[in-house]
């Protein structure tokens, strides 16, 4: 299995110290390493920063360039699909920019981000290997996006999903021609968008599907009731 993708360890933090830049490459055209799963740990470690100011910003590219070359550790990709775990409960928005075709890890990445660009006439690849395509998490977060139908020729054969098709399907955000450094406005915009509640909503969003009404009516009731306060609180002051 080439469960590729490691980083072209790019965190960008460039910005001020009270609001920093939060960005960083993942080339989906290496093996999965350690320093893949530090370099997301880290941007996280930022973003979880009571300073921090989004968007956090994900820029992806490549495919695995050979089939079955190597297989990560379990206790390695264990903590990989941790670091993606942590990217999906951030309180920021996460946007992924794609160049180029996307595979392996940069694409179980992508499926982790809020908006997603990328340029017309990308494909999307899951990661395979001699076995098929990898069972990994990539394929709970494509199904549990698109649904049975839309994934099934991805999940079982490996089809690629050419970007057009996925802008139908809402797997993207925004085509665009050669994405350059500077993020389109609606990008830019996100954060005040949010609010200060993003990471319960997306924690909402996401269980939605496999969450019984009975037991979905408690957390949201329970996430009304924070609002409520915070809300009530900020109009007290």
């Amino acid at each position: 299995m080439n469960h590729s993708g490691t980083t072209s360890i790019a965190t960008d933090v460039t910005g001020t110290a009270a609001a920093p830049a939060l960005s960083i490459g993942i080339d989906g055209t290496a093996p999965l390493s350690a320093a893949t799963v530090a370099a997301v740990n880290g941007l996280c470690d930022l973003a979880e920063d009571a300073a921090a100011s989004g968007p956090v910003l994900l820029r992806l590219t490549g495919v695995p360039t050979s089939v079955g070359a190597s297989e990560p550790p379990l206790a390695l990709v264990n903590k990989w699909e941790r670091a993606l775990r942590r990217l999906e409960r951030l309180n920021l928005p996460v946007v992924a920019v794609v160049t180029g075709d996307c595979g392996g890890v940069a694409l179980e990445a992508l499926l982790t981000a809020d908006y997603r660009i990328a340029e017309p006439g990308t494909q999307l690849l899951p990661p395979t290997g001699p076995g098929g395509v990898w069972p990994g998490m990539a394929l709970y977060r494509l199904t549990n996006q698109l649904g049975v139908a839309a994934t099934r020729r991805t999940v079982l054969f490996g089809a690629p999903v050419p970007a057009e098709q996925a802008l139908r399907w809402n797997l993207l955000d925004r085509l665009v021609d050669a994405p350059g450094p500077e993020l389109p406005d609606e990008v830019t915009a996100l954060p005040a968008a949010a609010g200060a509640g993003l990471a319960v909503r997306r924690q909402l969003m996401l269980d939605a599907a496999t969450t019984s009404f009975e037991e979905a009516l408690g957390r949201h009731l329970a996430a009304c009731d924070r609002v409520l306060r915070r809300t009530g609180a900020g109009a007290a002051s």
